[in-house]
């Protein structure tokens, strides 16, 4: 919720340097405008909607305190859940949902990595 205004700026920052140009030309040749947006404007933008949605995410595990607020009585979130397991002694179960944690956030800034070298090759190119 309150980490949504990070996502937001990350991608109005890409928008705002984005060339409308681009759009304009794929539907002067005739693309229609939900491909338009999925062949050339989601892919310009998705390096930005994916870092933002990582920095929400590692945000989101920050702020216990306000987690703990926000959340109802009857539910629990990551974080909390974590918090009151590795307060009773860390377990194989914290164990392995901080290596799932780590490993998923590991894979997208190597998938991200990957795809922006190869973006540079083609440019290259």
């Amino acid at each position: 919720t309150f980490t949504m205004c990070f996502v937001a700026v990350v991608v109005q920052s890409r928008l705002v340097s984005f060339d409308r140009s681009l759009e304009e030309a794929a539907m002067d040749l005739g693309a229609p405008p939900v491909k338009t947006f999925f062949q050339i404007t989601l892919p310009v933008i998705l390096p930005a909607i994916v870092s933002g949605w990582m920095l929400a995410f590692t945000l989101s595990l920050d702020d216990l305190v306000i987690a703990s607020f926000a959340s109802g009585p009857g539910a629990t979130t990551l974080p909390m859940k974590i918090y009151s397991q590795v307060r009773l002694g860390v377990t194989p179960e914290i164990n392995a949902a901080c290596t799932i944690l780590i490993a998923i956030v590991t894979v997208g800034v190597i998938i991200a990595s990957v795809a922006n070298k190869r973006r540079e090759v083609q440019r290259q190119l």
